[in-house]
This record gives C-alpha cells, sequence and structure tokens, in this order.
C-alpha cells in the first residue's frame, strides 16, 4: 500500500495495543509515523517493528496531558518530517470501576483528564499543524461506551461521551479549511490488557464476548483499518463521524 507517501502521521497511546497496530498500519500505508507514549520502552518497540518492516518512524516520549509536551510533540514532527497530515489520539484509560457515588475524586479526575482533555490538547495544537500541510484528518479514540452506557465505569463513559462530542465540533468548525474529524468507537478488542483481564477466568471473558453477536474479540487490526480509512481518501466526505467497530453490539 502507497495512499499515503509522503504523508505525515502521528498517533499517540502508541508504545502497546491498538495504538501501536494503529502506528504500523499507518506506515504499511506509506506514511513517516511519529510514535509517542509515555511507555519509552514500548514507544520505542513499536518504532523497531515498524523499521523492520521497511517503514519510517520516531519515537517522542510525552505526556499528552500536558500541554507543553503536546506542543513540543506536534513541533518535533513538523521539525522532523517537514509537516502533519493525519494525528490518531489514541492515548487513554479504562478508569475505576465502581459506583458514580463510590467514585474516587482522584480517580475520575485522572480518567477524564487522559481521556478527554488530552484529546482537546492534542487537537488544539494538531489542526493548525495540518492546516499549515494542506490538510489532512484525525481520528479521535472514543468507545463502544461512548456511544452508550455501562454500569460501573461512570468516569470512562463520560469521557468518552465527550470525545465524540469533541470532535463533532472540531469537525464543523474545521471542516471548511480542510480538516476532517472523526471518531472511532471500537469494542472489546483482544489488547494486552484485556488478555490479561481475562487469563483464567472464562466467564469474564464470555461477558466482555457476549456484548457483540459476533461473540469474539476485535483484533486491533480491525480497529486499525477502520481508523487508516477515516484518514484515507476513500473516505474524503465522512467528517464529524463516530464509527462504532464493535461487531453489531449497538445493533442489538
Amino acid at each position: 500500500m502507497a495512499q499515503f507517501d509522503g504523508k505525515v502521521a502521528l498517533v499517540t497511546g502508541s508504545g502497546a495495543g491498538i495504538g501501536a497496530v494503529c502506528a504500523q498500519a499507518f506506515a504499511h500505508a506509506g506514511a513517516a509515523v511519529v510514535v509517542t507514549d509515555i511507555n519509552v520502552e514500548g514507544g520505542q518497540a513499536t518504532v523497531d517493528k515498524i523499521r523492520a518492516d521497511g517503514g519510517r518512524a520516531e519515537f517522542f516520549a510525552a505526556d499528552v496531558t500536558d500541554p507543553t509536551a503536546v506542543q513540543a510533540l506536534v513541533k518535533f514532527t513538523v521539525d522532523t518530517y517537514g509537516g502533519l497530515h493525519f494525528a490518531h489520539n489514541n492515548a487513554g484509560v479504562l478508569g475505576q470501576s465502581a459506583r458514580l457515588t463510590d467514585c474516587d475524586d482522584q480517580a475520575w479526575f485522572t480518567t477524564v483528564q487522559i481521556n478527554l482533555n488530552a484529546v482537546y490538547l492534542g487537537m488544539k495544537h494538531q489542526i493548525p499543524a495540518i492546516i499549515a500541510s494542506g490538510g489532512g484528518a484525525i481520528v479521535n479514540t472514543s468507545s463502544y461506551a461512548g456511544l452508550v452506557a455501562v454500569p460501573f465505569a461512570s468516569a470512562y463513559v463520560a469521557s468518552k461521551h465527550g470525545v465524540i462530542g469533541l470532535s463533532k465540533a472540531a469537525a464543523i468548525e474545521f471542516g471548511k479549511k480542510g480538516v476532517r474529524v472523526n471518531a472511532v468507537c471500537p469494542g472489546s478488542a483482544r489488547t494486552k490488557l484485556n488478555v490479561e483481564r481475562v487469563a483464567g477466568n472464562p466467564a469474564i471473558e464470555k461477558a466482555m464476548t457476549d456484548v457483540s453477536p459476533m461473540k469474539r474479540f476485535a483484533e486491533p487490526e480491525e480497529i486499525a483499518n477502520a481508523v487508516v480509512w477515516l484518514c484515507s481518501d476513500s473516505a474524503s466526505f465522512v467528517n464529524g463521524h463516530a464509527l462504532a467497530v464493535d461487531g453489531g453490539a449497538l445493533a442489538q
């Protein structure tokens, strides 16, 4: 694939899981990729994988909740590769599992800070760089739980709903300037985190996979395919959309 030749992509939270696979997918499609994560070892491993496959990638360690770090990250991307065309704001956490009235305040604030405020900070600095580069696209990672509520995850649900609203607002404001903004809403995926959660506990795995009528986890590559498509010319008139990649969970 060479649809992104000459383009530059930035993927946050790409030291593991869906973010790492998405970074690899952008590189496979021809883009030069900046990988960023607070997990330095994981981020460098993603870069090494991309380079081993013949792609171009650099790592920049950044806390995406820090305004100064995010600004430096975008500057590094532009300085390194000469521009920015695609951004995938993927960094996120599940947060505390508790009833709303039992939530720890700091746990709530931390979840919203990472899942929502970091997306705001990312777009604040990415959008001007994308405009200066001639236009492009942003995909923000929401969730199945950004479209419906799930119990015992109020901070996660609220923050992921917020990502969709923020994506729609940015789509309206900057579509006329050549920047499309969409959200991807994965269901349960076969990430290292989820594999560890269900290890030795088939009841938990069944509960997670039964949400979808396909009765299985999504593979990270299936999420990555959706993200790359949303950035491609094949989705040139898709803007302000929240794309469910949930195996039909919402259709039930």
